[in-house]
C-alpha cells in the first residue's frame, strides 16, 4: 500500500517550537498530522513506511538533500522506517524512541503529552555546585528512570545539587555504558520511554536538583549506526580516532552534521528540560573551520534553554583551558571542565602505584596542593607518557570551572577487578582524601556509591551479540588494561572481565543495603558537603585567595583567607604521625588577634575513625597519621565563630553558628 506526504510549511506543535529556529529533524506531531524531516544526500528516493501495515508514503527532496513532508493519517504511537530507493529500511536517525532497540522500526513521538511541573525551575549555574555521577542501569537493582526516581531524596539529603546521568542515547544489547549509542535522539528503552526520562528530570527539579547528560559526539558505536546509509559524509577518515571514524566537523556536508549533532544537544536541553550536558573527549573533536563545532554548540544549547541557565560540562584528556574560555575569545563557550591531574595525584598518593597513565605522578603533598591551587597540573610542560607537551595554562578562571573527583565510571573500571578507591588504599587515609575533594575549592564529583564505600565494582559491559565484534570488544579491553604492567601478565590478562557476560553487568549493581551498614562513610560526605556550603569561607570557593605549604614527608596545610581575617586551616597527612615542632611555616600563623580552632576532624568516630587527637598542643603541631583537620580563626578572649560547636564530627551545631 502506498500514499502520499503532503508538502507544506513546517510548522511547530504546542510549546515545542525548533530551538533557536532551527527545522526539526525527524518525525513532528503537528497539527494537520506528522511531519518528517531527514538529511539523505545518499539515496535517490526516501519513503516513511507506516508500521504495521505497510503504508509507503515519498518524501520530497530539497536542493540540499533534506527530504519533507507531511502525513496527515500519520499519528503519535506509530512505528515507522525510511525505506531508501525503493529496498532496504532503516530506522530514523533522529528517532525519538526505539522501543524494541536500534535495529527496529521508530516509534512516533509527541512530546506535548508530558506535564511538566517544574515552572519556574531557573536552572543551574557552576558556584556551589556537588555533581553525582550515575549509570541509570547500575544505579538501582531495576536499572530503569523510573527506579532512579525513588533514590532522589537520599541524593538531596547528601548534599548533591546536580546528578550527571551516563549516556541514555540509544544502544544495541541490554546493558552498555552508553559510549556505544547509535541512536542519539532516543532514550534507550531499556531505561524506559521518553516520558520515564522526563519523569526523572521533573522530579529532580522538584527537589531542588539538577540534571545534566553525559553525550557522545565524538564517534558512534560499532553495532547500529546506520547513518552511512544516508550519507557517507558523516564520518571521516581524515583524522585519527581510537573509537573508530571520526565525526566529519569541518569537511564536505559538515553543515549538515554539525546540524545534526548541535540540534541534538538543543533537543536535550529543550525536549527533557536537562539542565546542561557533559560532552564526552572533547579532545577528539576535529574542526579547522572558523568557529569550532563545541563553540558553536555552546551558544545554540543556551539559546535552546532560553531563561533557564545551563551548565556544559568537558572531558578533556588533553587538558584545554580553551574549552571554558568565551567563545569571543575564541574559546568554546563550555562551563567546567574535568581535571584529570587531580584523580592522577591523589591515585597515586593513596595507593602508591605509579605506572601506565599514572607514570608522570608522584601523589607527593606539592602536586596535591598545586592542583588544588592551579587547577591542572600539567599546563605545558613535558609528559612522559605521551611523549609530548600536555595542558594549556590556567590563569584566571574560577576554581568552579574545574571538576574534581577521586572516582568516576573510567578510573573504577580501569583497575582489573574495577576495584572502587577505599578498596586500595586504608581508611584514614581515603577519609583525609575525601576532605581534600570536598573542601577543595574547585567543583567536587563523586561517583555512584562512592559516599557509602559501595563494595560493587564498576566494570566495562557492552552486550554486543556473541561473534566478531564481541571478540574485539573483549580483546580491546584486554589490550587498553595492558598499559599497566600489573596487569600485562598471562594471569591477569586472563582475569579481564568479558563485557557482554551478564554476571559483569549485576556485579556492576550498586547494592542500597551497604548504606546503612556503612553509616559513617554516608556522615562522613554529609557533612563535608555542608561544612562546603554553610561555612562562609570554604564557600567562597576562591581559588586565588588560598594557599597552600608541605610540613611534612606526606602533610601539607591549605590555608583559606577569610574575608574579615576569619581564615581556615586545612590539614592534610596522608603518611605517618608528622611532628612538626617548631612550625616555621608561615601559614600555620594564626591571623592578628586571633587563634585556632579545631572546627572539623577525619578522625571522629561518627565516621569510623580511631578517635580525635588535636593537631595543635601546647607545644605546637602533632599531626595524627591518615587524618585530616580543619581549623577556624578564633577572636583572642572572644567567642569563637564555631564555639558552639558539638562533638568533633556533629554539624547542625556549629553551622548554625557560622551562618
Amino acid at each position: 500500500m502506498s500514499g502520499s506526504a503532503t508538502v507544506v510549511p513546517e510548522q511547530p506543535h504546542g510549546n515545542q517550537a525548533p530551538s533557536a529556529g532551527r527545522k526539526r529533524l525527524g518525525a513532528q506531531v503537528i497539527q494537520d498530522g506528522v511531519q518528517f524531516r531527514c538529511w539523505a544526500p545518499k539515496p535517490a528516493q526516501l519513503d516513511v513506511v507506516l508500521e504495521p501495515h505497510g503504508t509507503v508514503h515519498p518524501l520530497t527532496r530539497g536542493a540540499d538533500g533534506y527530504w519533507t513532508g507531511v502525513i496527515p493519517e500519520a499519528r503519535a504511537g506509530m512505528s515507522y522506517r525510511y525505506r531508501l530507493d525503493g529496498n532496504s529500511l532503516y530506522p530514523d536517525p533522529c528517532s525519538r524512541y526505539q522501543p524494541d532497540g536500534p535495529h527496529r522500526p521508530s516509534l512516533i513521538v509527541d512530546p506535548d503529552t508530558f506535564a511538566w511541573r517544574d515552572r519556574g525551575w531557573p536552572g543551574l549555574t557552576m558556584h556551589g555546585q556537588v555533581i553525582y555521577e550515575l549509570h541509570i542501569g547500575a544505579f538501582t537493582p531495576e536499572g530503569t528512570f523510573d527506579a532512579a526516581v525513588t533514590r532522589l531524596d537520599t541524593l538531596k539529603d547528601l548534599g548533591i545539587t546536580v546528578i550527571e546521568i551516563m549516556p541514555v542515547a540509544e544502544f544495541p544489547g541490554r546493558w552498555n555504558w552508553g559510549y556505544d549509542g547509535v541512536g542519539l535522539y532516543a532514550p534507550a528503552h531499556v531505561y524506559g520511554d521518553p516520558d520515564a526520562l522526563k519523569r526523572f528530570v521533573d522530579e529532580a527539579h522538584l527537589r531542588g536538583l539538577g540534571v545534566i547528560l553525559d553525550v557522545v559526539y565524538n564517534h558512534l558505536g560499532p553495532d547500529g549506526n546506520y547513518l552511512p546509509a544516508f550519507s557517507d559524509e558523516y564520518l571521516t577518515d581524515r583524522y585519527p580516532n581510537e573509537w573508530g571514524q571520526a565525526i566529519n566537523f569541518d569537511g564536505p556536508g559538515s553543515k549538515e552534521v554539525r546540524e545534526f549533532f548541535i540540534q541534538n544537544a538543543c533537543y536535550w536541553i529543550e525536549e527533557f528540560h536537562l539542565d546542561g550536558l557533559r560532552l564526552d573527549a572533547v579532545h577528539a573533536f576535529h574542526d579547522e573551520g572558523p568557529l569550532h563545532v563545541i563553540a558553536e554548540l555552546s551558544q545554540a544549547a543556551r539559546k535552546a534553554a532560553g531563561a533557564r541557565s545551563i551548565i556544559l560540562v568537558a572531558e578533556c584528556e588533553a587538558q584545554w583551558v580553551c574549552t571554558i574560555q568565551p567563545t569571543v575569545e575564541r574559546g568554546w563557550g563550555l562551563d567546567a571542565v574535568w581535571s584529570e591531574d587531580f584523580h592522577h595525584s591523589a591515585r597515586v598518593a593513596a595507593t602508591g602505584r605509579s605506572e601506565g597513565y599514572y607514570t608522570d605522578y608522584r601523589g607527593t603533598p606539592q602536586e596535591l596542593i598545586s592542583c588544588v591551587k592551579r587547577a591542572f597540573l600539567y599546563q605545558g610542560q613535558r609528559y612522559q607518557w605521551q611523549d609530548g607537551p600536555r595542558g594549556t595554562a590556567v590563569r584566571a578562571e574560577p576554581a568552579e570551572q574545574f571538576v574534581f573527583f577521586l572516582q568516576n565510571h573510567d578510573q573504577v573500571a580501569n583497575q582489573l577487578r574495577g576495584d572502587r578507591l577505599h578498596q586500595k588504599t586504608g581508611p584514614g587515609l581515603h577519609r583525609a582524601l575525601t576532605a581534600l575533594l570536598l573542601l577543595a575549592p574547585e567543583t567536587p564529583m563523586l561517583f555512584m556509591g562512592q559516599e557509602f564505600g559501595a563494595s560493587a565494582p564498576f566494570l566495562f559491559f557492552a552486550d554486543f551479540p556473541p561473534g566478531e565484534l564481541a571478540r574485539q570488544i573483549h580483546q580491546g579491553r584486554k589490550q587498553f588494561l595492558a598499559q599497566f604492567p600489573s596487569y600485562a601478565s598471562a594471569g591477569a590478562q586472563a582475569a579481564v572481565a568479558d563485557p557482554r557476560d551478564p554476571a559483569v553487568f549485576q556485579r556492576s549493581k550498586i547494592d542500597w543495603s551497604e548504606r546503612e551498614r556503612h553509616a559513617g562513610s554516608v556522615r562522613l560526605h554529609r557533612d563535608l558537603l555542608r561544612l562546603r556550603r554553610e561555612d562562609p569561607v570554604i564557600a567562597q570557593q576562591a581559588r586565588d585567595r588560598l594557599d597552600g605549604a608541605v610540613i611534612g614527608p606526606a602533610a601539607f596545610v591549605l590555608r583559606y583567607a577569610g574575608k574579615q581575617g576569619d581564615d581556615r586551616l586545612l590539614l592534610i597527612n596522608l603518611g605517618a604521625d608528622c611532628d612538626y615542632r617548631p612550625a616555621p611555616e608561615p601559614l600555620l600563623a594564626p591571623p592578628d588577634g586571633r587563634t585556632w580552632h579545631l572546627l572539623w576532624s577525619s578522625d571522629a568516630p561518627e565516621y569510623g575513625g580511631p578517635g580525635v587527637i588535636e593537631p595543635l598542643t601546647d607545644t605546637g603541631w602533632v599531626i595524627p597519621g591518615e587524618s585530616a583537620a580543619l581549623y577556624s580563626a578564633k577572636v583572642k578572649n572572644g567567642r569563637s565563630v564555631s564555639e558552639e560547636r558539638g562533638p568533633i564530627g556533629t554539624v547542625e551545631p556549629w553551622c548554625k553558628s557560622i551562618i
